[in-house]
């Protein structure tokens, strides 16, 4: 239809505006207007057959959504038969297994009700029993009280005869010993305290052995082990020195024009020289060991220079002075780093130092103080303690020597103090303080110390004492023997370290010699002073006689 109406409307000559002017076409003339009918014409027909072909389109979607709504229906209908259908049949299948789960649980607790009640009826038939066997039992128990009863009167009867029998056996008795009976008591039981007494005094033995093997064993073990590591060299020394010259010439001039050279040696160095008869020698005799040392090297310096005069003298003392601060703090510091601990003040160190040129008993002291140090801290591994703290308490155990000439108390309280001034921990202190048992220990460090000390001390040839010492200690040691009752005679065997005390059988049991031997050691430990340990030995003659007849 559009195309009818472009056609016409191309029919029309562009730029004509009159309605009335005629067109050629095709042989005739047409009018505008009737061109213009024509048009609404055929539009009217276009729109009637869009219509139309609408309403046709529409019915038959119409018709083809009813017939699928129908499809869709019956479909649904289908599926709701068969889901029913099926669900009829799954509700059939699960009432018949309920039924058949309801009568299986029906059976089961029938079969349990038929149990029970068997298993009661044994029960009241077992109870029946028992409670026959029971007035059986009750029966006899009444029985056996009556023979109880009749016994206890019998008892009764024979006890009150026993007790006149007792009590005319006692008065006759009384009557030929001519002792009475509170008397008679006292006899028996001062004899029972003797046999308690001696049987407790071997128990105490048998004890005490059994703990000193044991512990012996394992002290052994131990002290075996640290000693074993550990070597050193011994050295003696003494209060003098002396030093060798060159020819008797120079004792001259050590001495000079009225001793001014001398003066001036002992008043720079604060040591006392010697020159006697001795050929070729000078002593120098001083009790602080760091004073002798200086002395020394200044003699030596001075034979070696030949310049021998008060000023020269001066100026020497003061630079070996100098010269051996500094070694003596470098000594020092070897020694801690050689035990490895840390945290030592200079100070500390120093006065470590000086320990190499002080000695005990001819044992250098430092040497001492290293071994102990490493004493302590083999043992306290093997015990489970805190090596570096061991090792520490026993390098610095022995500082107090390094001044103990300058200040009053034994040597071990100087120690105490010194650390205390400088920062040491307190238990490092109380152990330094306690070694020598000034104060009483406190920890397992304090004992152990002691006994490291001992170790180092005690060894062959770590130390040795005058003669005068040596039998002062002898005479002591016997003396203290000598005053427990029943002790005879006494020896001191091995240079002191053992003493045999000979007992007098009548007067000290067997039973009593170990607590003897136990109140002697304390003795010794409270009274006397000693290297090691003294091992006292108590010996008690036993005769048995008997005649052959």
């Amino acid at each position: 239809m559009n195309n009818l109406l472009w056609a016409a409307a191309a029919r029309v000559p562009i730029g004509v505006t009159e309605p009335n002017v005629d067109l050629v076409s095709g042989g005739g003339y047409v009018s505008y207007w009737a061109l213009i009918a024509v048009a609404c014409i055929f539009c009217f027909i276009g729109i009637a057959a869009g219509m139309l072909l609408n309403n046709w389109i529409q019915k038959m979607q119409k018709d083809s959504a009813n017939k699928a709504a129908d499809k869709i229906r019956q479909d649904a209908q289908r599926e709701a038969e068969h889901i029913l259908r099926d669900a009829r049949v799954s509700a059939k299948g699960e009432t018949l297994k309920m039924r058949e789960d309801c009568e299986q649980e029906i059976k089961e607790r029938r079969r349990e009700q038929t149990n029970n009640e068997k298993r009661l009826a044994q029960r009241e038939e077992l109870l029946d029993r028992r409670a026959d066997s029971m007035d059986a039992k009750a029966k006899n128990l009444e029985k056996q009280e009556k023979e109880i009863e009749t016994l206890r009167e019998r008892l009764s009867n024979r006890e009150q005869e026993l007790s006149k029998s007792i009590s005319q056996q006692i008065d006759e008795l009384e009557r030929i010993a001519q002792l009475g009976r509170e008397e008679a008591r006292g006899i028996l039981l001062e004899k029972l305290k003797n046999e308690i007494k001696n049987e407790s005094g071997i128990m105490v033995r048998n004890l005490l052995e059994e703990a000193k093997a044991k512990s012996e064993r394992e002290a052994r073990r131990i002290l075996t082990y640290a000693i074993q590591r550990y070597a050193s060299d011994c050295t003696y020394e003494r209060t003098t020195a002396t030093i060798p010259l060159p020819s008797d010439e120079m004792k001259g001039r050590i001495i000079g024009r009225e001793g001014r050279n001398i003066r001036a040696i002992e008043a720079a160095t604060g040591v006392s020289i010697l020159i006697d008869d001795t050929p070729e020698a000078v002593v120098i005799s001083c009790f602080d060991p760091v004073r002798k040392e200086i002395a020394r090297q200044l003699m030596e310096r001075l034979i070696g220079d030949g310049r021998i005069h008060p000023t020269r003298v001066e100026e020497l003392a003061k630079k070996i002075g100098k010269e051996l601060e500094e070694e003596l703090y470098q000594v020092g510091e070897a020694a801690v780093l050689e035990t490895g601990i840390q945290g030592v003040s200079p100070q500390i160190m120093k006065l470590l130092g000086r320990l190499k040129y002080r000695y005990s008993f001819s044992q250098n002291v430092l040497q001492h103080s290293l071994e102990t140090a490493y004493f302590m801290g083999m043992i306290a591994a093997e015990l489970g303690l805190d090596e570096q703290k061991a090792k520490r308490i026993g390098l610095f155990h022995d500082l107090g020597k390094a001044i103990d000439h300058e200040v009053e108390g034994p040597h071990a309280q100087i120690g105490a103090d010194l650390l205390r001034k400088h920062n040491e921990a307190k238990d490092v202190i109380h152990a330094v303080a306690a070694h020598h048992g000034e104060i009483e220990p406190d920890s397992l460090y304090d004992i152990l110390i002691s006994a490291c000390d001992t170790l180092s001390a005690s060894r062959p040839g770590a130390r040795s004492e005058t003669t005068e010492l040596y039998l002062k200690r002898l005479e002591q040691l016997e003396s203290i023997a000598h005053e427990f009752s029943g002790v005879e005679s006494c020896f001191a065997l091995q240079a002191g370290r053992e003493i045999r005390v000979v007992v007098i059988p009548e007067k000290v049991a067997e039973g009593e010699a170990q607590m003897l031997a136990r109140e002697i050691c304390d003795r010794i430990e409270k009274e006397m002073t000693y290297p090691g340990q003294i091992k006292v030995t108590i010996i008690r003659e036993t005769r048995s006689v008997e005649y052959a007849k």
